[in-house]
């Protein structure tokens, strides 16, 4: 069964894109329970980012005149309260739709991550640079993250910007970057070498079939997860034709 584009018509005519998203690492976590080895479980993580607000009745508390000076010891002036520097910050949290695997026999240590990317995760330098860094963060500590991107309307390529952060770059990329793919990521660090960056990228494209991605538990051991299992299960429960 092919991919579809739940981004634009005719699937968003009936199902919106979240739907997707919400219940794709559930299904996900069914394949992984068929062929993770003893010693190791597999769980959704699902974080649904919300735009920052300002409490105007906490924002009316601070705008209060401060109290006047009462000698020595007294309130400090507004001057000397003033900040150094007021910018626009986006503060938001970011959208997270992801699966996790631990090694619950070395109490439960997070060993890989499969992050489906939503619209918001690339839509914005700032939110692109977030994504990015949280990868980093976990390849960092030896965990294997995975990256699927079924993003129609969005053009970056987060697998691409990474390595670009790195200095690096991937021929298979060339000469531009897909905005529809999936990529497994993994560290290695050999003996007496500079730290190894490994990685599985495969092209995807509406109207064909999902790949399958190996999961890395350990350095010698890994599971292959066939993306089109989980998905095709996922649009059959959704009635996503």
């Amino acid at each position: 069964m092919p991919l579809r584009d739940h981004f634009r018509s005719p699937v968003n005519d009936t199902h919106s894109w979240d739907e997707m998203h919400g219940q794709w690492p559930g299904e996900i976590v069914r394949t992984l329970r068929t062929i993770l080895p003893a010693g190791f479980r597999a769980g959704p993580n699902i974080h649904l980012g919300s735009p920052f607000e300002v409490d105007v009745s906490a924002y009316d508390l601070d705008s209060r005149e401060p109290d006047a000076p009462t000698g020595d010891g007294g309130t400090a002036t507004l001057t000397e309260l003033s900040p150094t520097l007021t910018v626009e910050a986006d503060l938001s949290e970011q959208d997270i739709y992801e699966v996790q695997i631990y090694d619950i026999e070395r109490g439960r240590r997070l060993v890989a991550a499969i992050e489906i990317v939503s619209p918001s995760n690339k839509d914005r330098p700032g939110a692109r640079e977030a994504f990015i860094g949280k990868v980093a963060s976990l390849l960092q500590k030896d965990i294997c993250v995975s990256i699927v991107d079924l993003v129609t309307v969005r053009q970056s390529n987060l697998y691409a910007e990474l390595l670009g952060s790195l200095g690096r770059s991937d021929p298979n990329l060339a000469p531009s970057p897909p905005h529809t793919y999936a990529v497994t990521l993994r560290t290695r660090k050999p003996r007496k070498q500079s730290p190894l960056l490994d990685a599985w990228f495969y092209p995807m494209e509406i109207g064909q079939p999902l790949p399958t991605l190996p999961i890395w538990l350990t350095q010698d051991l890994r599971v292959m997860l066939s993306l089109e299992t989980s998905y095709q299960e996922t649009c059959a429960v959704l009635e996503i034709a």
